[in-house]
């Protein structure tokens, strides 16, 4: 990690708040706990889910991607005897690699998939709208989308258990300011007022009030299972490659072609943001990999030729259905933030501030 993040602090050491933080993060349980203590608690967390899942189809509800880390994840629930039910979030970026993946997992691990397909022009409409907004965050809207599927599948078949890949092993790194707003319903209202066209938008925003309601009046909880084992992201590609006859996409998150194009493209050009930093950093502080070899990852291109990096500029224009030189005005728009647009925190001051005027005016 290095000044990239603008909000990036070092102490006196050299140590900067990512890797202080992700220390703390690495040794507090499950992840923290010894070998033995993790497996007890892996096996009471089991027992419990199957429990809670007497007499239904289904005890544990999945998110399944194509990626490495829902793939094992998958595996692992089949060898534990649980009865999932798959969730797919189809939002017309999946790779090649990713549908074989989701389908070939499913059909190999006998688990139902739950396909929920987006309606495109209307998705389309949102991503185009936070793309125009020029911000650091355009991926938002489908990570959002993706956890409104899963805790309504819960809530549909009265499942009190949400497993996901998310591990404290490769993630427990990233920068606010690369990425923010995830579950702001009215940062969302504000981008597509400003830059859609439709009226509707593609889907219900899950909010942070609607985490709250699912946690605390329907007791679903969201368990971070990975870091009940221990997780070397390289070892799962080598047994779920082997097991699920798993195809690679190469990079993290390649599944989805927007997030390539978008991670590999958009951010570092126009933002400034390598997200491999954080990846690498997140697995330097687990001590799967040196600072070594990930100074000599980083040094690698993030497109291996013109060619490729060209085509990727060309798949992204003809999805949206923009010319070329719609991408470049956009790519060309001054650079904007979370914080340039009306958001939950903006709006929470204003009405506080309107308190407290209404209180001194009295």
């Amino acid at each position: 990690m290095d000044t990239t993040d603008p909000e990036i602090v070092f102490d006196e050491n050299g140590y900067c708040n990512h890797c202080t933080k992700a220390i703390k993060q690495l040794k507090q349980p499950p992840y923290g706990l010894p070998t033995a203590e993790k497996k007890i608690a892996l096996n009471e967390l089991i027992q419990q889910i199957k429990k809670t899942g007497e007499g239904k189809k289904y005890d544990c509800v999945i998110g399944l991607s194509g990626g490495v880390d829902s793939t094992y994840l998958a595996y692992l629930v089949k060898q534990w005897g649980l009865r999932p039910i798959a969730v797919h979030l189809d939002n017309h970026w999946n790779s090649k690699e990713a549908e074989h993946n989701v389908s070939n997992i499913c059909k190999i691990l006998g688990f139902e998939e739950k396909r929920i397909t987006l309606d495109w022009e209307e998705f389309k409409d949102l991503q185009l709208a936070f793309l125009k907004a020029s911000t650091p965050d355009s991926e938002i809207p489908s990570d959002n989308a993706i956890f409104s599927a899963l805790w309504d599948t819960a809530k549909e078949n009265k499942i009190k258990y949400i497993l996901a890949g998310y591990n404290k092993a490769s993630e427990s790194i990233l920068a606010r300011a690369w990425s923010q707003g995830h579950f702001d319903k009215t940062y969302f209202q504000t981008i597509h007022k400003c830059f859609g066209k439709n009226k509707k938008m593609p889907f219900r925003i899950h909010s942070i009030w609607n985490t709250l309601v699912n946690k605390n009046i329907f007791n679903i909880k969201l368990i971070s299972t990975l870091d009940y084992v221990s997780y070397d992201k390289e070892q799962a590609k080598t047994l779920i490659t082997n097991e699920l006859a798993w195809k690679d996409y190469g990079r993290k998150h390649g599944e989805s072609t927007y997030t390539r194009i978008f991670q590999e493209y958009i951010l570092p050009v126009k933002f400034g943001f390598d997200k491999r930093k954080a990846h690498f950093s997140s697995l330097i502080a687990a001590g799967q990999i040196t600072r070594e070899e990930a100074v000599k990852k980083l040094s690698e291109p993030l497109y291996a030729d013109k060619e490729s990096k060209q085509q990727d500029i060309d798949i992204l224009c003809n999805k949206f259905g923009i010319t070329k030189n719609d991408f470049d005005n956009i790519m060309a728009l001054p650079v904007k933030s979370y914080n340039d647009y009306y958001n939950n925190h903006k709006t929470l001051r204003y009405n506080l501030l309107k308190l407290i005027k209404f209180i001194l005016r009295k």
